[in-house]
């Protein structure tokens, strides 16, 4: 049983920018979605649940205030297979300057899959390989985890779990107020 989350609001994602494999601390919401995360997951899950999240800062912070305001004992582990796709030259980029550079980046057929052509960055394969080897030793550990991850990779992590067609899985929703939890096959969206 997984309960999987994405890390809350960044300076980047308040200002369109670009995130990938760079970091951007959380803002004053993205705090408060942790908190809110926290005391959700706090009542839902057990309390001896695993925290693991991906290395990057904004997960690591985000996984700090869920453990805190959820009362969670366990120590909070990294595995850097829920890190988020890294998009190479465009990583840290506004979305307006990659419009200047390939206007129709995110058109047409492009829209969901976007940042798959992003020029250096990770492919679907590489991504999709990475994390259904983190599901797969998940499952396997047949134990409690809370995993604090990102928008992309959280998509595909739902996406592998329910077995979707690549289309469907890209268009997923992302949300920063909200958990999933995962179990018997079965997908269950917990809004804060």
């Amino acid at each position: 049983m997984i309960w999987l989350v994405r890390h809350g609001q960044t300076a980047f994602n308040a200002a369109g920018r670009i995130q990938g494999a760079k970091d951007s601390a959380l803002t004053a919401l993205g705090e408060e979605q942790g908190r809110r995360l926290g005391k959700l997951l706090g009542r839902i899950a057990p309390p001896h649940a695993r925290l693991i999240a991906s290395p990057l800062g904004r997960t690591q912070h985000t996984a700090r205030i869920i453990r805190e305001h959820g009362g969670f004992a366990s120590p909070i582990e990294t595995d850097p297979r829920l890190a988020e796709i890294s998009l190479g030259e465009w990583d840290g980029m506004l979305k307006d300057d990659i419009r200047q550079r390939v206007p129709d980046y995110d058109a047409g057929p492009n829209r969901w899959s976007w940042f798959f052509n992003a020029p250096g960055g990770d492919s679907w394969d590489a991504l999709n390989t990475r994390l259904q080897s983190w599901l797969a030793d998940a499952a396997a550990a047949n134990h409690p985890i809370i995993a604090i991850s990102h928008g992309v990779s959280g998509r595909i992590l739902r996406g592998l779990f329910a077995q979707l067609p690549r289309d469907q899985t890209l268009m997923l929703d992302i949300p920063q107020d909200a958990c999933f939890h995962l179990r018997d096959g079965r997908i269950e969206r917990v809004d804060c």
